[in-house]
């Protein structure tokens, strides 16, 4: 005889394995906070760290977890600059461009009410040259604007020329599509080059960054299974950043694994093409030092060419070796949680030193490396980028500050008076 459930003992078991469940989110919760507790060395909320998992200039773009939309979502593929923005929904970035970098549209011609300066670079670069707030100009531009007096007499425009994650070539081929409309060109970078130069990368300095793979449809010739993929764990992930679930110490630590996407061991057409175009032979490789050599080779090789096309253009061109935290900076704890390896700092000196040999052949490199060495206050947010809240930023008042003299002692510009 089958024993009959009745509707009390059916709630019962309802109640019991909502409790079960309950208790079991309540652990894992209670676990993940703790281990992340010990981690970090102190408890840090769970909106934080979700905001804080992404650097600055992604924060910006994405909303700092107010949306779904990953990074990369935001991404569109140039024919020469391998990715830039776009401004489409859904995921769009409204003060894009339409050429995809934010901030002013570039000219076709020489706007002769401007004196124009193009700032090219990565993600540093372009929170130094975009525009900030309404009716506020960027920290570069209102620091030149402010201070010094153009050679034609016109206000200074300062056109951001930067995206996250750039680096030589793209400031190379941007000025060449877009340098005969400008007055000068500025550069402002290292970081991102520096990446190429880690032993054991062992790939050209050219190759782009990874951004290129996801926005390029030639890999979808490898297989649409692996982007939708892809696609589907960036939204997840995205989406449990945002409501609820971003106060949740577990649904963080999910999060961050959904977006470490696994390697792709596909062995397809654009996996074999992209590894030939980027690859070294062993007889550069298979040696730190000629390894080294190689690639600060080819970065100075294209600050060579910008400065002999500036010339044939007849327009001004200086080079600027940014400041990073792993050198002269003695960081906070704050900072030093943001930049927890440092381990590139001789490395990227040793960049700086030998690219300053430029000077020799009258090419303007110019190092910020000691920009930041007598600040003790917080000056850094993250790996690479200085704090900022709209218009105040100490790092990047400094670094305009700085910069701005530099081509005004160089190129003879007169000094404003200050009333």
């Amino acid at each position: 005889m089958v024993k009959k459930v009745t509707p009390r003992q059916t709630g019962l078991k309802v109640v019991a394995l909502c409790i079960g469940l309950v208790g079991a989110l309540a652990g894992l919760e209670i676990l993940s906070t703790a281990w992340l507790t010990i981690r970090d060395g102190r408890y840090i909320p769970a909106k934080e760290l979700f905001a804080t998992s992404r650097n600055t200039y992604i924060q910006d773009i994405t909303g700092s977890g107010g949306s779904n939309c990953r990074y990369i979502d935001t991404m569109f593929p140039h024919p020469y600059l391998a990715f830039v923005h776009h401004r489409d929904d859904p995921c769009g970035v409204p003060s894009a461009n339409d050429i995809g970098v934010l901030g002013d549209e570039y000219p076709v011609v020489r706007n002769p009410e401007r004196y124009v300066i193009l700032l090219a670079g990565g993600s540093v670069a372009s929170q130094l040259g975009q525009l900030a707030q309404p009716g506020r100009r960027s920290f570069l531009e209102e620091e030149l604007n402010r201070s010094y007096i153009s050679p034609t007499g016109k206000p200074f425009q300062v056109l951001n020329g930067g995206v996250g994650a750039w680096k030589q070539p793209q400031q190379l081929i941007l000025m060449a599509i877009y340098g005969d409309f400008i007055d000068a060109v500025v550069t402002l970078d290292g970081y991102n080059e520096q990446y190429l130069m880690k032993p054991g990368l062992n790939r050209r300095f050219e190759m782009p960054a990874v951004n290129y793979l996801g926005v390029n449809p030639i890999v979808a010739k490898d297989g649409f299974a692996s982007l939708a993929m892809s696609w589907f764990m960036g939204r997840i992930s995205g989406w449990l950043g945002t409501g609820l679930t971003g106060h949740s110490h577990a649904a963080y630590l999910l999060a961050s694994a959904l977006e470490q996407k696994p390697a792709d061991h596909n062995d397809g057409f654009g996996a074999r093409t992209y590894a030939a175009m980027t690859s070294l032979p062993a007889d550069i490789t298979d040696s730190p030092a000629v390894y080294m050599d190689w690639q600060i080779a080819q970065y100075a090789k294209y600050i060579r060419i910008m400065d002999v096309t500036a010339r044939d253009f007849g327009i001004k061109s200086m080079f600027f070796l940014q400041p990073v935290p792993a050198v002269d900076k003695v960081l906070t704890p704050e900072e030093a949680r943001g930049t927890p390896d440092t381990s590139y700092g001789p490395r990227y000196v040793d960049i700086v030193q030998r690219l300053l040999t430029l000077r020799e052949r009258n090419i303007e490199v110019r190092s910020l490396l000691d920009l930041f060495k007598d600040e003790k206050e917080t000056i850094y947010s993250d790996d690479i980028h200085p704090k900022r809240e709209l218009m105040d930023s100490r790092g990047y008042s400094l670094m305009a500050n700085r910069m701005a003299h530099e081509m005004a002692s160089a190129w003879g510009w007169h000094t404003k008076p200050q009333h």
